[in-house]
């Protein structure tokens, strides 16, 4: 019988939809991190697509939609039920210049120049044991339309292993693993597209950024070489809004041996002084913050104590 992950990623192949955008936001001032509004549809009636292609649709990976949704079935989201659409996001505690990545998030924050706005873009990353860098602040080297593709001796073995066979030299084209554009940062790793329209939302590259062709498009066509790159690990994201309203945005951090779908015990949170800071004083409500931490629904929740300012708590807002 095919292993649940791979037919996944067989149905992902077949459904995703390959012109999906980056989402734009308006930037907030400064001193405010909160942009965007969560997005609730309905799975139509006569539904016969996996999770996957209503992430693809809406600019978000298959992990940000499993985490909003975690009841929903990745294979065949059920007819008449509803799905969120985590399209509100607390920014990263980071410079807004260049592109931003933060891999456990799997999403890249790309800062245009010449416009106050964000623009942000669901990714794939590498495997564990393969991943993808962190901590790092480094440049857009250069640039490559139809970039070829050499596999390193240690990428072909473990093809081999699977029964695989790779290519010492894979050409530029549709069937190149890289897609048709490439942006490469550093002097080993890429941020580039696919040749199979799957992985957005995964760890499934040997290190790279993987975005959907139509997002790595965009990215190649407006950010100059010279860029500023950093990546980041920040699975637990907190703010302090200028009104007093205290949010909280939690993924599960990336382990280094975790595998997609399989893990069944949680990872550790980091407790950064960010997250110390905005649970502390009397106006938090520690129970939602608490059951937030444990949760991990990748989305704002805001922890600020109901009887304070008016402040309404739908369950993810």
């Amino acid at each position: 019988m095919m292993p649940r992950f791979t037919l996944l990623c067989s149905l992902i192949a077949l459904f995703s939809a390959p012109n999906a955008l980056a989402v734009s936001y308006p930037l907030p001032p400064e001193g405010s991190r909160l942009v965007g509004s969560p997005q609730i549809i309905t799975v139509p009636h006569d539904n016969t697509l996996p999770l996957e292609a209503f992430a693809a649709k809406y600019g978000q990976g298959l992990s940000n939609m499993l985490e909003a949704n975690p009841d929903a079935d990745p294979f065949l989201p059920k007819a008449g039920s509803q799905l969120t659409i985590p399209q509100q996001i607390i920014l990263p505690a980071t410079v807004r210049e260049g592109i931003v990545v933060n891999v456990a998030e799997m999403r890249l924050y790309y800062y245009p120049k010449e416009t106050n706005t964000v623009e942000i873009l669901p990714i794939g990353i590498g495997q564990a044991g393969r991943e993808t860098p962190r901590n790092w602040v480094t440049a857009v080297e250069r640039k490559q339309e139809g970039p070829t593709w050499s596999p390193t001796p240690n990428t072909r073995r473990e093809y081999a292993k699977q029964g695989k066979t790779l290519p010492a030299f894979v050409p530029a084209g549709p069937d190149n693993p890289m897609g048709l554009y490439a942006i490469y940062i550093g002097k080993l790793y890429a941020i580039h597209g696919t040749n199979s329209n799957f992985g957005i939302g995964l760890r499934v590259s040997q290190g790279c950024i993987r975005l959907r062709n139509a997002d790595i498009k965009y990215l190649f066509d407006n950010v100059p070489v010279g860029t500023r790159v950093q990546i980041i690990d920040q699975p637990v994201k907190a703010t302090t809004e200028p009104d007093g309203s205290r949010w909280i945005e939690v993924h599960e951090p990336l382990s280094r041996n975790r595998t997609e779908f399989e893990s069944t015990n949680k990872v550790p949170l980091p407790i950064t002084p960010a997250l110390r800071a905005v649970m502390q004083g009397s106006e938090v409500n520690v129970n939602r913050a608490t059951d937030e931490l444990e949760r991990r629904s990748g989305m704002p929740v805001n922890i600020t104590t109901a009887t304070d300012r008016g402040l309404s708590t739908p369950e993810h807002l």
